[in-house]
């Protein structure tokens, strides 16, 4: 059988790619055993990464496509790069932390949210982007056809949960504690990312019931890593 074939049933897509590559360039003659080979490998973990890498942009649903190298650092904005640098290495969704991002209407809180979001996915993480809205929609309809418990699991299980549009449109009971269970799943466990146009200061107000409202923004904004952004709207500049 030949060594092609034999990759191919395999599934080595990558090294038989390679391979062939390696032929069709008569590039075989000059490398080793130890060279070739190690080529071979590097050729089916670049095949790997990326697949991997695509299938987590594909599941996370994100609304556009964003990355941290396309953030705009203008002075208005006061964005800090090395908060963001910090950010990058993915080090906080090892430890689970929370991120506020707040800002005006326009000034790119959902773009940053979901470079972050993105670079999640190139390292590797299980992430979900998804509005408040479209989540608390998503809840009612679980509990509707009874699978909200597996719905919830699902949620906690994100290795970065990134919810946008906090506060854009009110907050019933139910829903507020649909939120408390979330939060309280992940508090400690799993990051989260948190985008709203409202002030932190603000969102105690949107949670209808103060117990339920102090359970979630204790756990939430006491230890977060804060973003605030600031200047005037980006798509009036565009």
């Amino acid at each position: 059988m030949k060594l092609e074939q034999q990759l191919h049933d395999l599934r080595l897509q990558g090294m038989m790619k390679r391979w062939e590559s390696l032929k069709e360039s008569k590039q075989l003659q000059g490398l080793s055993l130890l060279e070739g080979f190690g080529l071979l490998l590097q050729a089916e973990s670049e095949l790997r990464y990326n697949r991997k890498k695509e299938r987590l942009i594909k599941q996370a649903s994100f609304r556009y496509q964003a990355s941290l190298n396309e953030v705009a650092y203008l002075p208005e904005r006061e964005l800090d790069k090395t908060t963001i640098g910090m950010l990058s290495d993915g080090s906080y969704i090892d430890k689970g932390d929370f991120v506020l991002i707040t800002g005006a209407t326009g000034c790119g809180k959902s773009f940053l949210a979901t470079a972050l979001g993105q670079q999640a996915c190139t390292q590797g993480f299980k992430t979900q982007y998804i509005s408040i809205k479209k989540m608390f929609n998503q809840l009612k309809i679980a509990r509707i056809e009874g699978t909200y418990i597996k719905h919830v699991e699902r949620i906690s299980k994100q290795q970065l949960l990134i919810i946008d549009d906090f506060g854009l449109v009110p907050i019933d009971q139910q829903q507020a504690v649909d939120l408390m269970e979330i939060i309280e799943d992940r508090h400690g466990k799993q990051a989260t990312i948190v985008a709203s146009q409202l002030p932190v200061s603000t969102w105690y107000d949107i949670i209808p019931d103060s117990t339920i409202a102090d359970a979630i923004l204790d756990r939430i904004i006491h230890t977060a890593i804060r973003i605030e952004l600031k200047g005037e709207s980006l798509r009036k500049k565009k």
